[in-house]
């Protein structure tokens, strides 16, 4: 695991993005694009410096002649070719970023070298490795809160019919996936599975007593605890820039051979205020 310290203003905006795919011919260029011109640009007012990024991972698609997935028609470039792009891509925002993490498509080619590595050493961005954890501080030196990252190996899936109980499936997956992780992080996030959605702290209601009368209030996560209850931490699933189709090119996608549920592209937006999380939402870039 990878422990990387970040210092940070009060008030900032945090990218939660990965498995752009470089190298796909199924990789949403115009998503990809966004997301730079997101990242450079002022959010609530704050100046651009305030904006912050993860990679996730599979930056690269990775799929080269003498593997099972390899299909020409849908191949742009080889393995160099893709590292050379995902890194130009990265040169805009390469001062915000926190750190990359390495991806499955990544680790499949160690016998190629370490691709995660090599590229955050060409940008100047520190190597998250496989697992990671973010310490947040102020440039005083304040504790703020903690990240765990990942890019992630395990699928989450849910069979339900109805849509919503089907969310609440792969919430509760994506929680059982980190919860375990690390008992100090307030943010927990993960790529890998495409899937673009977050789960919020959940607060419940309780009662106490001052002795003289009974009071009523609700839970809360105190972000700089050594132990943080897993009901009230963030936990993300920072989706994907991979489409599923291309409409009459003849090209077959790995999601429509597997046959996939349809997913929405996009990545996770973390506003950070006064040093606690506010709020995360999704972006879309359908």
């Amino acid at each position: 695991m990878e422990l990387i310290t970040r210092k940070v203003p009060l008030d900032f905006n945090y990218f939660l993005f990965g498995d752009v795919h470089e190298g796909s011919a199924f990789r949403h260029k115009r998503g990809c694009d966004q997301l730079i011109d997101h990242m450079r640009t002022k959010i609530d007012g704050l100046p651009v410096k305030n904006n912050l990024g993860f990679d996730h991972g599979d930056m690269l698609d990775a799929i080269d002649p003498i593997d099972y997935r390899y299909d020409a028609a849908t191949v742009e470039g080889f393995i160099l070719e893709q590292m050379e792009r995902a890194t130009r891509f990265r040169i805009p925002i390469k001062d915000q970023l926190v750190a990359i993490v390495a991806g499955t498509h990544d680790l499949k080619k160690r016998h190629f070298g370490d691709i995660t590595k090599e590229i955050c050493t060409r940008l100047g961005v520190p190597y998250g490795g496989w697992p990671c954890k973010v310490t947040f501080t102020t440039r005083g030196g304040n504790y703020l809160f903690k990240h765990f990252a990942t890019h992630g190996k395990k699928a989450i899936n849910s069979t339900a019919d109805d849509p919503a109980r089907r969310r609440t499936n792969k919430l509760l997956i994506l929680k059982r996936h980190l919860k375990g992780m690390a008992a100090d992080c307030v943010l927990m996030s993960k790529g890998h599975t495409h899937w673009c959605d977050r789960l919020k702290p959940e607060r419940d209601v309780y009662f106490a007593d001052d002795g003289k009368e009974v009071t009523i209030d609700v839970t809360g996560a105190d972000h700089t605890a050594e132990y943080i209850h897993p009901d009230l931490r963030w936990y993300v699933s920072t989706g994907s820039f991979l489409k599923k189709h291309i409409t009459n090119a003849g090209l077959i996608s790995y999601a429509e051979f597997h046959e996939y549920d349809p997913l929405r592209l996009g990545y996770q937006l973390c506003k950070v205020r006064g040093g606690r999380i506010a709020e995360i939402e999704p972006v879309w870039v359908d």
